[in-house]
Formats: structure tokens, C-alpha cells, sequence
């Protein structure tokens, strides 16, 4: 889900309580991490952006490598060479759960009445180019925008959710597109919605015009790259 304090509904310094999973501002003293941990006794939180673990209340940094698949689940990264293989040896995955899947060709969560745009986004996680580019952070993250232009957020998730479904180690066989969608939402200033259907093709021109513009395309009819 969206990386919200669950109490504060920030998005500045989350972290993710890996007892019960729910997210908490802060670790500090009095913070909602630090009280959470005290009152509940949940003791291991994942900052969410730095993707460093703390042990809480005591205050300190947890160094362990059997915590490693966590910080991959929620950061997928792949090489040039993973990429180039991906259609050439499909393999089946285990889930953490013991479901097992293939990568590329696993659910999305319905969340109200957005499976119109998850079955846009599906299909376009499946067009070779498309994916590839996606799937290597490198090829965008240095793309400079005006500043305040929100449209280069729709480039973010929808790398983040191509390499998630993607991911050969996946704790469940379905992954959450709320990140996705919040931004989609966002930046179609609610002509697309989670709770309310939308006409499948209209979001699909919108959504990679939007795309091609955030990656610094034109609006010249041309063929786009």
C-alpha cells in the first residue's frame, strides 16, 4: 500500500513494523514507530525509504543478511543480462507462501473497481520493449523535469510495478498496484479512478501519452521511442 504513517498519514520517514506490517512515522523518542513498539512489543521496523532495519525501542541499526529478501521484495533490481534472458527461460517461482508462479503472469489486486487499468497495465508489462526499458531504473532515473511537474511520478511507479511483477522472489503469486494507481489518480487529476470504473482504451492512449511526455517526448505526431 501506499507508504503512509497509519496514525499521522505522513510520508516522511515511514517505517514498516515487520511483526504486524502496518507503517509508523519516526523511531525516535515519543515517535509513533517508538510508542508502537513499546505498547505492542513489535521490536523490528524497515525504514522504507533507506530499506535499513532498527530494532525498537533500543534504538539501533539491525545488520542481518537473512533479511536481505525483504529489501529485494520491496526494491526489485535487475541486470542487463537478467533482462535479455527473461523470455528465453521461463521458469516457475515459489512463493514465500508456497504458491508458485511465473513471473510476469501474476494477479493484481483488485482494490475497488480498477481492473480496467490493471488489465492495461498487465498487458503492457508483457511488450518486450516496453517492459525492458522499464525494468532497468538506469534508463530514467536521470531524466531532469521542471520542478513541481508530478507527471514523471507515473515513470517511478510504473517502473517500480514492472520490476515487482517481475520478480522472481516474490513472498505471494499477486502484487499490489495502489502505488500505481495513487498516481495515476493523481496525475490524470481524477479522470481515472479506483472507485470508479473507466473505460479500458481511453486509459491506455491517456497512459502512454502521459508516459511518453514525463520521458521527455513531444507532442509532435511522430513515431514515439
Amino acid at each position: 500500500f501506499e507508504k503512509l504513517c497509519s496514525i499521522s498519514l505522513s510520508h516522511i520517514n515511514v517505517y514498516a513494523c515487520l511483526v504486524c506490517g502496518k507503517y509508523f512515522q519516526g523511531r525516535g523518542l515519543k515517535s509513533h514507530a517508538y510508542i508502537h513498539s513499546v505498547q505492542l512489543s513489535h521490536h523490528v521496523f524497515l525504514n522504507l525509504h533507506t530499506l535499513k532495519f532498527y530494532c525498537l525501542p533500543d534504538n539501533y541499526e539491525i545488520i542481518d543478511s537473512s533479511l536481505e529478501d525483504i529489501t529485494y521484495v520491496l526494491k526489485p533490481t535487475f541486470t542487463a543480462q537478467h533482462i535479455a534472458h527473461l523470455d528465453k527461460q521461463a521458469k516457475l517461482s515459489r512463493a514465500y507462501d508456497g504458491t508458485t508462479y511465473l513471473p510476469g503472469i501474476v494477479g493484481l489486486n483488485n482494490i475497488k473497481a480498477n481492473d480496467y487499468a490493471n488489465a492495461v497495465l498487465q498487458a503492457l508489462s508483457n511488450v518486450p520493449p516496453l517492459r525492458n526499458y522499464f525494468l532497468e531504473e538506469e534508463n530514467y532515473r536521470r531524466i531532469q523535469r521542471p520542478p513541481g511537474d508530478i507527471m514523471f511520478l507515473l515513470v517511478q511507479r510504473f517502473g517500480e510495478l514492472m520490476r515487482k511483477l517481475w520478480n522472481p522472489r516474490n513472498f505471494k503469486a499477486h502484487v499490489s498496484p495502489h502505488e500505481m494507481l495513487q498516481a495515476v489518480v493523481l496525475c490524470s487529476k481524477k479522470n481515472f479512478q479506483i472507485t470508479k470504473q473507466g473505460d479500458g482504451v481511453e486509459f491506455l492512449s491517456w497512459f502512454l501519452n502521459a508516459l511518453h511526455a514525463a520521458l521527455g517526448g513531444t507532442k509532435r505526431k511522430k513515431k514515439s521511442e
